[in-house]
């Protein structure tokens, strides 16, 4: 029997009804701008509830509109908040569900970087984490067929991500994902200030990304770092915060959507 992942967040953070979540993914989707251009072999995008960021991740998802056939996998990276662990945690299930569907997940990648060092199964840091699963109806509107190698990342250094992102890189039929919101609970004009000053450093593919810059800073430097060694540039895609999509802002939380060339 296959092992699935179920939905931790179906209901909280986007809506459980099928139809609801491709509605209002779809309108995300079509309320973005797509840059011209090759399609990206990266993205950031955030992770909150969607009344909240859901629009910034649409222009992030928004520019695979012309690939959605050519892509067949998508390694996705996502920062644990509810287990603290040093390394990169692996999942042993074979399928991820989301009220869309069942994405099945690429077990011949997950065996290869499981042999990497910082690499291992933890199951448990899948249990209720919402920052991965959310990305899935996105990438499930945005792609038609894929497969899904998942990581939830600890406490690691930029070489060990960027090792592990080196070992699945794959071609153009490979998408990498980093789940990230930027700065947290400041006021709406020092998040503003913080979220412009970590988009310039991701722009410039510097990986020296303070605790404070993004709750993803692990698997954006590890990005980064193995964005520099493939020559790669970064557009910036859109820039908000909560105070600016469904909050008030004496306390907004940051979002940023960046595709990687």
């Amino acid at each position: 029997m296959s092992q699935i992942q179920t939905p931790n967040v179906a209901g909280l953070f986007y809506p459980a009804d099928p139809e609801l979540l491709r509605r209002d993914v779809q309108r995300f989707l079509d309320d973005a701008a797509v840059q011209a251009g090759p399609p990206p072999k990266a993205l950031i995008a955030p992770h909150a509830g969607y009344m909240y960021s859901g629009p910034v991740a649409g222009s992030a998802y928004a520019q695979l509109a012309t690939v959605g056939e050519a892509i067949n996998r998508v390694i996705l990276l996502a920062p644990s908040h509810r287990v603290a662990f040093r390394g990169i945690a692996s999942s042993s299930a074979d399928v991820f569900a989301t009220p869309l569907g069942e994405v099945p997940v690429d077990r011949k990648a997950i065996e290869a970087a499981n042999q990497l060092p910082h690499v291992g199964v933890m199951d448990q840091a899948f249990a209720e984490e919402h920052a991965l699963e959310v990305q899935l109806p996105f990438l499930q509107i945005a792609l038609q067929h894929f497969e899904l190698v998942p990581f939830i990342v600890g406490e690691v250094d930029a070489e060990d991500v960027a090792n592990l992102l080196e070992t699945l890189w794959g071609d153009e039929k490979t998408l990498i994902v980093v789940s990230s919101d930027l700065s947290h609970y400041q006021d709406y004009a020092s998040a503003t200030q913080h979220d412009q000053h970590t988009t310039r450093m991701i722009e410039s593919l510097n990986d020296e990304l303070a605790y404070g810059d993004a709750c993803g800073r692990n698997p954006i430097r590890g990005l980064l770092h193995a964005a520099r060694k493939h020559g790669m540039r970064v557009s910036t895609l859109d820039l908000r915060n909560s105070g600016d999509t469904a909050g008030p802002r004496d306390k907004v939380v940051g979002y940023g959507a960046y595709a990687f060339h």
